[in-house]
């Protein structure tokens, strides 16, 4: 299992994404608390996912990223790459560590 919590900038939106492994280790079950409505209609899309199609552009590449641009209203939104980094973390392809995107002007 994987917890994930994003606080996306000027929205002030919060999420917090549970990634769980199912029995197969590889088909990831996704559950999200979400501030954003956008947020939450990407993770009701997207269901369960298969870890290996998640964390690779090959072939069809992430189901996660295919489907923000139907979902999401804004590109930088930092939600899908919490989402695949979930993902990994729970399916064991990835250790855990803190991402940080740093913004100043």
């Amino acid at each position: 299992m994987a917890r994930v919590e994003v606080h996306a900038g000027i929205c002030a939106m919060r999420t917090q994404i549970v990634a769980t492994a199912l029995n197969d280790g590889q088909t990831i079950s996704l559950k999200v608390e979400s501030d954003c409505e956008h947020v939450r209609k990407l993770i009701e899309e997207l269901g369960e996912v298969n870890a290996y199609q998640e964390i690779s552009y090959r072939r069809a590449g992430p189901r996660t990223l295919h489907l923000a641009p139907q979902c999401l209203p804004h590109p930088a939104c930092p939600v899908p790459a919490a989402i695949i980094k979930a993902i990994e973390v729970a399916a064991g392809l990835a250790l855990p560590k803190d991402v940080t995107i740093t913004v100043t002007r």
